[in-house]
């Protein structure tokens, strides 16, 4: 097995490029995806199972379908029905954002539940509101536990951000993909990307560490 380092220096600026992509769509991913996520969680808690079952079937969906298939049905479906033409950049974000929010909803769904009912309950005997005593009371002690379940959600979203070299979205194995089809090596764009990828997880597990303990 021999390496061939002068073409990884070539790539290098793309693979930075790439990495800023993955990056990106990791980010605006989690922020859409948590704010569909709390939506879908506080339906997912109706007591009505009627009004329950859209928001049951849609974590469902997502939950139970491959990542695969739905970057497809977006790229090549829901993109172009909005949009008029499909975009990579645009699909990847929206794909990725309805998937994580199918499991942040749950995330949650759990973060709220596992505060003791008596402290609604007991907020709501002051004389707050029930959105005021979510807002103020239930949601404060959910996010602190809920902060490792971002955390790992933040982290397999940066590794499904690799699939989205599928629809030719210019992330890191969209690159990874290109040098191997120029030169015809494996070793050399993909242990990179493996490279790329490890530095990226390993950092924000660290960084998410860090922030547990600070809260």
């Amino acid at each position: 097995m021999d390496f061939n380092f002068d073409i990884i220096g070539g790539y290098l600026p793309l693979f930075l490029r790439g990495t800023l992509y993955t990056v990106g769509f990791s980010i605006a991913s989690i922020i859409l995806g948590s704010i569909f996520g709390l939506g879908i969680g506080f339906g997912r808690m109706l007591k009505s199972p009627l009004w329950r079952w859209p928001f049951l079937a849609y974590i469902n969906f997502f939950r139970g379908t491959p990542l695969y298939v739905q970057i497809l049905i977006v790229h090549f479906g829901v993109v172009p029905t909005l949009f008029g033409s499909t975009n990579a950049l645009i699909s990847g974000v929206v794909a990725l954002s309805l998937n994580s929010a199918a499991y942040t909803a749950e995330i949650f769904r759990a973060g709220i539940q596992s505060v003791d009912p008596g402290q609604r309950e007991a907020a709501l005997s002051l004389g707050m509101t029930g959105r005021q005593s979510m807002r103020f009371v239930v949601l404060p002690q959910a996010v602190k536990r809920m902060v490792p379940a971002f955390g790992n959600e933040f982290i397999v979203l940066v590794k499904d951000s690799s699939l989205l070299a599928l629809v030719a979205a210019p992330e890191i194995m969209y690159w990874s993909n290109t040098m191997k089809g120029q030169y015809m090596r494996i070793w050399e764009p993909y242990l990179t990307a493996a490279v790329i990828y490890f530095v990226l997880t390993y950092s924000l597990s660290k960084l998410l560490s860090y922030i547990e303990r600070r809260i």
